[in-house]
Order: C-alpha cells, then structure tokens, then sequence
C-alpha cells in the first residue's frame, strides 16, 4: 500500500466514524492567510489539534479570533493527505459558554412560538409615510447614530422620538421592554406610528438582552408597528422574530422606516421623465398638425390668380348682360314703333320724340357702361394694389430660407445661413452676420 492511498483510507475512514461535533479549547498559534483561510491549534492542558477555517467559513464569524480565546468549535475530524496531519475542519466558532445561552436562546423561542407569539398573521405592514418615528436604543450607542445618518439621507424632514434604555448588562432587558411600554402609551402624544428597537452587533452576550421575554412580549403588545434591527445580517434575537419586520442592522432599520419616502422620491422623478416625454409627444403631434395645415394654405399668387379670373368672368358676364338689356330695349323700341305706325300717329312728331328716347336711351347706356366700366377699372385698381409686385414697388421685398420658406420672425434663421431677398425688380442672394428678434 502506497502511503498516499495510506492516509486516504485513513482520511474517508476517520471522516466517516466522527460526525460533526463540537470540540472545547483554547486557541493558539492563529494564522490568518492571504487567501482568507484561518490556521490555529486548539489544545487544552494535556493535548493538542490543528484545525483549519475556510474563507467561506471564517468571513462569517461574529466576532474576532485572537489568540488565548476559548471557544467551542464545530468540527469535521479529517485528515490532511499531503502531510499526514490529524486536524479539525472547523465549521463554525462560538465562544465559551455560548453553547448554554443558544440552548435557552431556543427553549424561549420554542415557547413563545407554541403561544403564536411569532405567528406571521399577526405581523402588521409598515405605513409607507411614517409622520414620526420613534427609537428605543441607547443614546450613546453607535446604533442610535446609524439610525440618523441613514434618516437624514434618505428623509432628512422625518422627526425622531428616541426613547433611551441600555442596550447591554444585566437588568438591559427589562429596560428594554419597559422603553417599548413607554414608547407604546405615548404613542398618541408624541405623534409616533412607527417605533425601532436597535442595536449594533456583537457577541451573543452582548445581544442577551434582545432575547429577554419581557421585550419580546411589550413588541408583540405594542399598538404600532415595531422594527427590530439589532447586530449584523448573521445575528438573530427574539426581539427579531417578536417584531413586525426584522432589519438586518440598525441602518437597515432607518432604510424600512424611510422606504415610502425614498420610493416615491424614486417616483417623482419617473413621473417627471413621463411628463417630460409626454410633452414632447404633444409637442411633436402639434408640430406634425401645423405642417399638415402649412401644406393646405394657397399661396398669395395662385390667391391672386383665382382672383383675377373671377374679375375676368364677371366683366364677360356682365358685357353679356348689357348685350342682353340693349336688345330687350331695341325689341321694345320696334314694339312701340309698330304700335305707332298701326295707330297711325303723326310721325315727324313720334320720330322727334323717339329720336329724343332713343338719344336718352343711347346716353343712358352709355353712361351705364360708363359706371360699370369705371367699377372695373377700381376693382382692377384694388387687386393691383393688393398684387405682391406692386407691394414690393413701395419698397417692401420677401426673404426666404436656402430652401425657400419666407422668413416672417429673425428667430427663423441664423448668422452664417444663405437667404435670397425678393424686390420689385430682381433678386438679391445674401448671407446673414447676425439675427436680432
């Protein structure tokens, strides 16, 4: 048997007779790699045992190892192959002593779950705009000025109520509750909706206190919702599963209580940006209507052309109509002077009197034709004046872009573009220096 197969066989053979145990003892000779790992012995007063702490594993310890502590560790009894070395595979670290206080941890949180304490059904939502919010920490703990700097980022106008209790020692738990009875009965008064029980991190002696039963029934009694934030992500307490919402740290805590402010901050601005893209939606709609409406507008000359064609129909229909009414007088003329002739009237005088009607006749058309003619001549004399060439002979002229839209506004162009000007006589191409509305 080859050595390596040797201490493989050992390896899977020692890995399969010992479960995962836990192992009491003092550590020494600690070496923290590069790579994150942990190397340290631990021994008690007749032996020793190396072990090792993976990355994955030691990124998670609540606390600092140091050298001489005594902890109790979680272990897998292996075998390191390439050396032959009995070691420990350590799992996860507690310190001495903690073994009894997670035993109690569990035997209250059994308890108080048989009683529904923990029952999610009566875990009550958070209001989304809290008008004030009340703490209960102590005033000298870091948690208390975590909670304010993530207050004053995030909803700096939100008012704070703390009510100061220890946070660590003996009697802190019944500090603790009787902090959250007080927050509860001057709920009404100081204008809270919302109170936070935190605290920073630490062993779980310095969390004792949040595990005590008093403050986990004076949360669970508490009129308004309640938000535990205490130690880091890996900490629980039973002040946690009291609560109506568990924050992982007391920042965490302020980030829940301001959550509705931060979101809709969130919310103005995307209401905002959609306001900001509707109106430019209404803008392009309208831009798109006034240049269907520019492209249905006559021009001036096609204007001025329609005009003049309805002149020269109405002069042609009126010259019919006078056509029309000297042959209606003529065919009365003839009506009277057959009349005459059959009554047998003294001609010389009938032919004086009608040479006289029909020289009344005759200046009576004239004079007609006169006015009418002289009626042309001013309907032809307004048009004229209303032509665009004799505009531009008064002096005016038309200046249109490079691409031909008359300029009306000096907004409509700009120094260095290329403008033709229109005057009554000829054209003018130009470049423009500056514009001036």
């Amino acid at each position: 048997m080859s050595v390596s197969t040797l201490n493989r066989i050992a390896r899977e053979t020692l890995e399969a007779r010992f479960p995962l145990l836990w192992v009491s003892g003092e550590i020494s000779n600690l070496t923290r790699a590069p790579s994150g790992h942990l190397y340290f012995t631990l021994k008690d007063a007749q032996a020793q045992v190396r072990c090792t702490m993976w990355r994955n594993r030691a990124q998670l310890l609540p606390f600092r190892l140091e050298n001489g502590m005594r902890v109790d560790a979680r272990s897998l009894v292996t075998l390191y192959e390439a050396r032959g070395d009995f070691q420990l595979s350590v799992e996860a670290l507690r310190q001495t002593g903690q073994g009894n206080l997670f035993e109690a941890f569990l035997r209250l949180k059994e308890k108080l779950a048989a009683e529904g304490l923990f029952d999610p059904a009566a875990k009550r939502e958070l209001p989304p705009y809290p008008r004030r919010i009340g703490v209960v920490t102590s005033p000298a703990a870091a948690a208390w000025k975590d909670v304010l700097a993530a207050l004053q980022r995030r909803a700096p106008h939100l008012a704070v109520v703390l009510y100061p209790s220890p946070v660590q020692g003996a009697d802190a738990g019944a500090k603790l509750a009787e902090a959250v009875r007080t927050a509860d009965a001057r709920a009404a008064d100081d204008g809270i909706d919302l109170l936070l029980v935190v605290r920073g991190g630490g062993s779980i002696e310095d969390l004792w206190a949040f595990n005590d039963e008093a403050l986990a029934r004076a949360i669970r009694a508490c009129t308004v919702p309640v938000v535990s934030g205490v130690g880091h992500e890996t900490d629980f307490t039973i002040a946690d599963f009291a609560a109506d919402v568990r924050a992982a740290t007391p920042t965490g805590a302020a980030e829940l209580a301001s959550a509705g402010y931060h979101a809709a901050r969130a919310r103005v601005g995307d209401l905002a940006r959609s306001l900001s893209t509707g109106m430019e939606r209404r803008l392009h709609g309208l831009a798109q209507r006034l240049d269907r409406a520019a492209l249905r507008l006559v021009h001036p000359r096609e204007r001025l052309g329609l005009a003049r064609e309805r002149s020269e129909l109405l002069a042609t229909r009126l010259g019919a109509s006078m056509a029309r009414r000297l042959e209606r007088m003529e065919g009365t003329r003839r009506v009277l002077e057959l009349r005459l002739v059959a009554r047998e009237p003294d001609l010389r005088r009938e032919m004086e009197r009608c040479a006289r009607a029909a020289q009344r006749l005759s200046v009576a058309g004239e004079r007609l034709v006169q006015r009418r003619a002289e009626r042309l001549a001013t309907l032809a004399t307004h048009l004229q004046h209303l032509a665009p060439q004799a505009v531009l002979a008064r002096g005016y002229s038309i200046t249109r872009d490079a691409e031909g839209r008359i300029l009306r506004h000096a907004d409509e162009t700009t120094a260095g573009e290329e403008i033709s000007v229109e005057l009554a006589i000829g054209h003018l191409r130009a470049i423009v220096n500056s514009t001036k509305a």
